[in-house]
């Protein structure tokens, strides 16, 4: 008869937690540094082995995993270097964003560093009707993402305006961009729907910032379960909105507060059993605290900000 194991994982930027369920139901739990080379190249992965080491025939169910590594890449400024390409006449857009003061009696005003290395405006133009006032400047436009290309950059984030009615620009910049070899292409229309120019472009600029961080370290972690023999029928990523989704379908945007979210899901159901209904929940990590209200019900909000970066998707409300 098949053991099959279900493992539940944290990983943070400093800890990595793992909730092992055994075949026999029993609870088994894990810490270790989510760093620390000198000893395994992933730790979940290491966890994983830990756990099945004596067990013969032993094999993985679902993982579930909840994650801040798109949320440390945006506080850390640690993500992947991409240029901005959008409409020309708007490549300050983002610098000016909605001119804001947080602090409003603040006589030294930091900006946080915007996200992008650099702006490629193209020649097009489409009106808020979605009627295309000017047609794609296609050798322009592969003429600057080239230039791009040859400085290093491999990471686009694509957004132009009014391609929430018209999206067919977007899409042609897009192949573009993969014929000439970029790796990433966010792309706005497909990420956010919604009207607001400002919140679409930060939105799509965010997914292309931390997507990469996100997926290199989702293969080092299958990489490093292959190389223990270990194949799992399925794995799941929490969302920053406490779904779950197929790890292949996550996109960055949609897991900046994947861990902190898995956090309130989690203290929710631990109220729930304690028969509490409102609960304040402090989560104090090594790398960022969060901090969420769940009153009988999760508190969702569509747009987040978080290291500056203001991201337009369904997330539990979570100040981190």
């Amino acid at each position: 008869m098949t053991k099959t194991w279900e493992f539940w994982i944290d990983r943070g930027g400093t800890f990595t937690d793992v909730i092992a369920r055994r075949p026999d139901g029993r609870l088994q739990v894990s810490k270790l540094l989510s760093t620390n080379p000198e000893h395994y190249s992933d730790a979940a992965a290491e966890a994983i082995r830990c756990c099945l080491l004596n067990e013969t025939g032993a094999a993985i169910g679902t993982v579930r995993m909840g994650t801040t590594v798109a949320t440390n890449a945006l506080l850390e400024h640690a993500g992947e270097a991409l240029a901005f390409v959008t409409t020309r006449g708007f490549a300050d857009a983002l610098a000016i964003g909605n001119q804001a003061r947080p602090d409003i009696f603040a006589l030294n005003i930091v900006k946080p560093a915007p996200l992008y290395t650099q702006v490629i405006e193209v020649v097009e133009r489409v009106g808020a009707d979605g009627e295309v006032i000017q047609a794609l400047d296609t050798v322009q436009t592969r003429t600057a993402l080239q230039a791009a290309f040859a400085d290093g950059l491999r990471n686009l984030a694509v957004c132009l305006l009014h391609s929430y009615r018209y999206h067919e620009h977007e899409l042609q910049i897009a192949d573009l961009a993969r014929e000439i070899g970029f790796k990433r292409v966010s792309v706005a229309h497909q990420l956010s729907g919604l009207q607001n120019y400002l919140q679409r472009a930060q939105t799509t600029v965010a997914d292309a910032y931390v997507t990469p961080a996100l997926e290199h370290y989702l293969q080092g972690f299958r990489t490093a379960l292959a190389s223990n023999d270990h194949q799992p029928t399925e794995l799941l990523l929490m969302q920053s909105n406490g779904g779950m989704v197929q790890a292949a379908q996550l996109h960055g945007k949609d897991s900046v507060l994947s861990g902190p979210a898995g956090g309130v899901v989690g203290m929710a159901a631990a109220g729930k059993r304690a028969g509490l209904q409102r609960l304040i929940g402090f989560d104090m990590g090594g790398t960022s605290t969060d901090v969420s209200l769940y009153d009988h019900g999760h508190e969702l909000t569509r747009t987040t900000e978080i290291g500056g970066s203001a991201i337009q998707t369904p997330m539990i409300n979570i100040h981190t």
